[in-house]
């Protein structure tokens, strides 16, 4: 019976004894592997490359003609289309002329489904070339541009100074505009390497 009794006590010294060494053998394995094992490196963000637009400036101040460009990368259409006008504003860089008058700025920008309003400031009303023609070609080099940039958007709302009713001295822009692409000049073909538009790359930084 008292040997049945020490051999009890060993048992019950024992077991916590092996608890003890199997712990500290657990947490030497997990160091040693540790130390070992190659650091992951969480993935890095990739920055989206410049985006091509399409700018519509005039051609012998009587048609209207594109010319390509690139923008920044951008968050949502909203900023896209803002950085697109920002060109537009910039001027061509080929044998291009503008089409807006000098000053004009883009005070703010609003996509709601397919229709896109722009407000300017009062020098697109105030210092626009006299004449029909002029009107035109200023009003739809913004209206196609966006149009040809941002597909789903089928009208164009111009306003001034939060003004939602303003017409020019020729042209009515109480009303959204669609896309009229026949203002464009119709584009000379090249024999010798085929090409049927006429435009100049500048890659552009936006302000």
């Amino acid at each position: 019976m008292a040997a049945y009794q020490r051999k009890k006590i060993t048992i019950s010294i024992l077991i916590p004894f092996l608890i003890c060494i199997l712990f500290f053998t657990i947490m030497v394995w997990r160091k040693y592997r540790s130390s070992y094992d190659v650091p992951v490196t969480p993935p890095t963000q990739r920055a989206e490359g410049n985006r091509p637009v399409t700018l519509f400036f005039t051609a012998s101040g009587v048609r209207l003609a594109r010319e390509a460009r690139e923008i920044d990368p951008c968050e949502d259409d909203n900023s896209c289309l803002k950085s697109v006008l920002d060109e537009l504003l910039y001027g061509p860089v080929g044998e291009f002329g503008e089409t807006l008058p000098e000053g004009t700025a883009v005070e703010a920008v609003h996509i709601e489904g397919n229709q896109a309003t722009v407000e300017f400031n009062r020098t697109f009303f105030e210092a626009m070339p006299s004449g029909s023609s002029a009107e035109m070609l200023a009003v739809y080099s913004v209206v196609d541009t966006i149009g040809a940039n941002f597909p789903r958007i089928q009208k164009v709302k111009i306003i001034a100074n939060g003004t939602t009713e303003g017409r020019l001295r020729h042209l009515d822009l109480s009303e959204p505009l669609a896309p009229d692409y026949s203002l464009e000049q119709i584009p000379s073909s090249k024999p010798d390497n085929g090409s049927t538009e006429a435009t100049t790359t500048r890659k552009g930084t936006v302000p």
